[in-house]
């Protein structure tokens, strides 16, 4: 079934110095993104969700060592997918992009990754291999939306049982105000529904046990319907935001903070038990030095913004999939 693509509304790639790349496997729907900074960006993290998987966050914390990152990794797979890291590390470290250690020139690249295991072959997940493909892709073209990347094999909407899910998938979004670019690449993988934002109406997430309608999973749930039991980690919403203001180590990781607040507003249940949400934050320093700086108060208003949108672009992009028997719709194709 052809579709009609979503109207633009900016990518992360409009952030000066921002590069992405997807590879999505063939095999069966799974995959991994890779958002470079090739020139370092100062990085900042958030992990919102109980059940993260993750590389390379300590180190982005105020008080440690590292400063600046060369890229960042989404990826499918659960923790295995951890393993496509080590292909972006090896195609930057073959174009000299890293952290002069002495003994080698050493990238930084801090990962995040989501649970897409029930569609498919769970043996089948991102390796180094994939990481380098998307690497290879990379490029400050928008990326590509729905089910491409990490997103390939995104569900939303599990919290009544995987059969009742809806399709997710990784969106990107950006603003730009007095001179300065916000931008956001999120793959959703969220336990609960999508919302709308601007209209409070829910998009995708858990369908009526005929599976012909959206169920409210927040309306369920504060009506006494029980939830099936769950099995920790086995979803999250995972993404980047990127800016080309100048900010500092602290002030990046209060970027990853408050972006989080687009999560609260776009995804309900959010930060559960079963997620591991993480947001990474990048700054390439690489405004305009004629531009007014906004200030942290609007940036923080901005990336909140844009996660928001890349978040409900991310199931309103997805197409529907059936894998093995089991169906998952897509929000485009449920009335």
């Amino acid at each position: 079934m052809s579709h009609t693509p979503l109207p633009p509304a900016g990518a992360i790639t409009d952030v000066a110095g921002i590069e992405a790349g997807h590879f999505s496997d063939t095999r069966r729907p799974t995959g991994c993104t890779v958002i470079l900074a090739r020139e370092g960006a100062v990085g900042g993290v958030d992990v919102r969700g109980a059940a993260p998987g993750t590389r390379e966050t300590d180190l982005l914390a105020p008080g440690n060592l590292v400063e600046r990152v060369h890229g960042v990794m989404l990826a499918g797979g659960s923790a295995w997918g951890l393993a496509a890291v080590d292909g972006a590390v090896r195609w930057l470290e073959e174009r000299g992009v890293g952290m002069d250690v002495r003994y080698g020139t050493l990238p930084i690249v801090p990962a995040a990754v989501l649970f897409d295991l029930p569609m498919g072959d769970p043996r089948i997940r991102p390796d180094a291999t994939a990481g380098y493909a998307a690497c290879e892709a990379a490029s400050r073209q928008a990326p590509a939306e729905g089910n491409v990347g990490a997103g390939s094999g995104a569900l939303v909407g599990k919290l009544f049982g995987i059969d009742r899910a809806m399709k997710g998938g990784i969106g990107t979004a950006s603003v730009t105000v007095a001179g300065v670019t916000v931008g956001a690449l999120i793959a959703c993988n969220a336990l609960g529904d999508v919302i709308d934002p601007d209209t409070g109406q829910v998009v995708a997430g858990a369908r009526t046990a005929d599976g012909l309608a959206l169920l409210d999973t927040r309306r369920a749930l504060l009506r006494g319907d029980l939830p099936q039991p769950l099995l920790a980690g086995t979803n999250t919403t995972i993404g980047v935001v990127a800016t080309d203001a100048v900010l500092t180590k602290v002030q990046a990781n209060r970027l990853a903070m408050v972006a989080h607040d687009g999560l609260a507003r776009s995804i309900n249940p959010v930060h559960t038990m079963s997620d591991g949400d993480t947001l990474f934050a990048l700054a390439t320093c690489r405004a305009p030095a004629t531009g007014a700086t906004p200030g942290m108060t609007v940036l923080s208003a901005m990336a909140a913004e844009v996660v928001a949108r890349a978040t409900l672009r991310a199931v309103r992009a997805a197409e529907s999939l059936t894998v093995g028997g089991r169906h998952a719709p897509a929000a485009r194709d449920l009335r």
